[in-house]
């Protein structure tokens, strides 16, 4: 029987914002995480796997919340802050965009070691955004079933199109992402 041993990261609140939400006015966070996010966290977490490619220690992943909160964000075009007067009014490059963040979320990160759990429930990370900070719990020894029983969303990855498309892999030369979303339980927690 498969061991793994699993870090729980939580904090206040989260957004992943999905790869076709480029400026929308509104976007609420996508409930998975993509391969390229899994590899980014993974990277974090062991700078040493920086120069190779492909996701080596975070065997699985599970993530859920406690609801979406419609949040402001103020924005500015990418050339930074501008602002002139045309007839008489004032006018910026600022916007403001609604993102539905998740609330309390649990992301759940299952290694194969208990060194590489202990390493990793030794620091933060972040879901997507800086400010989208979760902090790790001793790491917990589960087998698989007990793994599979966590209720929450999980993205398995596919190298094919059976699954849907998720977006483009930053650490891929921009190769298509593709993933088969499983739902366990009921992913949105009352507390």
């Amino acid at each position: 029987m498969e061991k793994y041993f699993v870090v729980k990261y939580s904090g206040p609140f989260g957004f992943i914002k999905p790869w076709t939400a480029v400026r929308d006015s509104e976007t609420f966070s996508q409930q998975f995480l993509t391969p390229s996010i899994v590899e980014g966290i993974e990277k974090k977490l062991f700078p040493e796997l920086l120069s190779e490619t492909g996701i080596k220690k975070i065997l699985r992943h599970k993530l859920n919340y406690c609801g979406l909160d419609v949040q402001q964000e103020r924005t500015w075009a990418k050339g930074g802050f501008k602002a002139n007067k045309e007839k008489g009014i004032y006018k910026t490059n600022l916007g403001i965009l609604n993102r539905g963040v998740m609330i309390k979320p649990h992301l759940y990160l299952a290694f194969a070691n208990p060194h590489d759990a202990e390493h990793a429930a030794q620091q933060t990370i972040c879901l997507c955004r800086n400010e989208d900070l979760v902090f790790p719990d001793s790491p917990v020894e589960m087998t698989q079933e007990e793994f599979n029983a966590i209720e929450g969303f999980e993205l398995k990855f596919t190298d094919n199109k059976n699954g849907f498309k998720v977006g483009h892999n930053r650490f891929k030369q921009a190769e298509e992402m593709y993933g088969e979303l499983e739902v366990t339980g009921n992913p949105i927690r009352e507390q």
